[in-house]
Formats: structure tokens, sequence, C-alpha cells
């Protein structure tokens, strides 16, 4: 049975001579091509065009097998346009990746590597990390490798999933091993800042401690001010301040205080401490109590 031979639009707007190659399909389909295009997209391309033929008059054939046809055509599509539509990144993603690396097109490549990483699912994660790795696509592999981590249950069901474990135990090592530092990594991050937060927190109520001693705040302040009319209005920072408020009203009236104190006492007592450490008076100017 003789090869079909099928019709392509280049998508170009430049005058094109008659084909000179063919492309063979894994179905015998050939795909009519001009090899100085070819050849310029594509240096594995160009080193097959330059081999010399047996006979001058045979035809130039090129084989691409184990794809499917109508990838093959949209592959050779992007050569002349350097296009690619949606719809052929939905069906042919995978394949045209890995066209484009084995022929060497670094513009389909990038245009793959984009397209899978907003297609990426936990269906086929696996297939695409497996052919991240095959292609040198660092930047999808570890989007692949983040989606595993995030998503291990849901992947762990999957088809995918289940043939690599029988099939490429290594892999699933290198994956089990990711997940394990990815946890170590978040869980350092939520410590790194819940740290961050509570030296926040100390921060304002330092700063909230001295601003109730110099200035006041609603109904505590320094007694050199209690002459003033004026009636305090809230600070910007209120919150912190109704708080180490009630604290410190608590402090000069509480009984256990000579004996050691309350825990509320004793919260009193560590922030006072705390203000007498970072304090930046080297002077006894200072109004917070029993700063040295």
């Amino acid at each position: 049975m003789a090869p079909q031979t099928i019709s392509i639009h280049y998508h170009t707007t430049r005058f094109l001579p008659q084909p000179d190659v063919f492309i063979r399909t894994s179905h015998g389909t050939r795909i009519p091509a001009h090899a100085g295009i070819l050849a310029s997209m594509s240096p594995v391309f160009d080193n097959f065009i330059d081999r010399p033929r047996k006979h001058r008059s045979s035809e130039r054939i090129i084989q691409i097998h184990g794809v499917p046809c109508d990838a093959v055509t949209a592959f050779v599509g992007f050569l002349y346009s350097s296009r690619c539509t949606e719809e052929e990144m939905d069906k042919y993603g995978m394949h045209l990746l890995a066209l484009s690396h084995v022929y060497m097109v670094p513009q389909l490549k990038q245009r793959c590597i984009k397209g899978l990483t907003h297609r990426l699912t936990t269906e086929n994660v696996v297939d695409v990390l497996q052919l991240a790795r095959l292609c040198d696509a660092p930047d999808l592999h570890l989007r692949c490798m983040k989606l595993l981590a995030n998503n291990f249950k849901a992947v762990e069901a999957t088809e995918g999933w289940k043939f690599l474990v029988k099939h490429d135990p290594w892999l699933e090592l290198d994956i089990l091993r990711f997940i394990d530092e990815h946890e170590t990594r978040k869980k350092k991050s939520r410590k790194y800042r819940m740290e961050q937060g509570l030296y926040a927190e100390l921060s304002e109520a330092m700063e909230c401690l001295e601003h109730i001693c110099y200035d006041g705040c609603t109904h505590v302040g320094p007694y050199d001010a209690a002459e003033e009319k004026r009636e305090r209005t809230p600070c910007g920072r209120f919150a912190t301040c109704q708080a180490l408020q009630v604290l410190i009203r608590h402090f000069a009236t509480c009984e256990k205080k000579v004996r050691g104190g309350c825990v509320r006492c004793k919260r009193m007592w560590q922030l006072f401490r705390l203000h007498s450490y970072v304090c930046h008076h080297t002077d006894s100017s200072c109004k917070v109590p029993f700063c040295r």
C-alpha cells in the first residue's frame, strides 16, 4: 500500500517553492516540507539534510515515529509559523515537548513548558514529571514536584503514580525525599513567621509602653501629666495600648506583687525588664518604671 501524502497549511506569508523533503510518521503518512526551512529551525534537521544521498534522484525522507501524525503536523506547522494554538497544546503538548527537545527547537520547547505548566493536574503530573526529566526541563520538573508535594494524597490514588511505583522506584524515592524536604522547609518557614510575628508584637509593646509612660493613652499616663486638662484620645495602636494599660493598672494595685506576683504581674515585670535591656537612654531620664 502506497504511503498517504497529506497537504498542510504552512501559516506563512512567504513564497514557498515545491516541497523537496517528506516527513514520514508512524502510520506511513507523508508530510511535505522544505529542507531549507527545516534546517534553519533545527540543527538536527540541518545535519540530516546535509548528508549525501545514495541516489541523487531519490526523495529525501525524514522518519518521525512514536508520536501521533497530528502532533507531527503541529510540529512542522510551528517550524514554519513559530505559532502553536491552544487546541494543539491541549491535545499534543507532551508530544510537542518531546519533539522540540529531540530536534532542538528552543522556541517551541519554551512554549510547551509554559503550556504544560498551566495544564498540570493531579492526574497528569506524574507523566509530565517523567517527561520533564527526559527533556531537560528543570522549571517544569520543579513545578511538578511542588504540585506532587502539595497534593500527594490525590496523586497517590492515580494510575500514573501506581505505574511509577512499579516501574521506577528511584524516581519514587526522589519524589518522597523532595516531599520530606518540602515539609521540613514549610515547618521552618512557619516557625520563622511565628518568630517574626512575636518580635513584631514585642517591638510594638515596647513602643506602646514608652508611649504610655511619656505621653499617656486614654486612662493611663505619667504623673507629671496629671495636671493637664486635655482629654487623652486613643492612639493608633490602641489594642496593644489597652492591653498594656490593663496590666499596668493591675500591677499597681496587686497585693501579690511583693511576694513574686501573680501571672499578670510577672508578665508586666518581663515587659519592664525587656524595656530596660533595649532602652536607648543612657542616663536616668527614662520615664518607664524600673528602667536602669
